[in-house]
């Protein structure tokens, strides 16, 4: 019976920290726009908004792997 003295005030802390992040959510704008996300997959982006290319630095940095194969002993890579 004494572990109800515990139980009960961390299950009322615990939902006070739940309230408080559900009203905090509502105040700065979490819930505002429910269908946007849905919608916006839908469509194409702008042409003006596509992602920069990689720079040619980052491109040569990385070794060119499209003439390799793997062998099916043990899994090696040959050329």
């Amino acid at each position: 019976m004494t572990i109800l003295l515990f139980l009960i005030p961390i299950a009322l802390l615990l939902g006070g920290l739940g309230l408080g992040g559900f009203l905090w959510a509502m105040r700065s704008g979490q819930f505002d726009d429910l269908d946007g996300a849905a919608q916006r997959i839908l469509f194409d982006d702008p042409v003006g908004t596509l992602p920069m290319r990689p720079s040619e630095n980052t491109a040569s940095a990385h070794e060119d792997h499209s003439n390799c194969d793997l062998n099916q002993e043990g899994g090696q890579i040959r050329r």
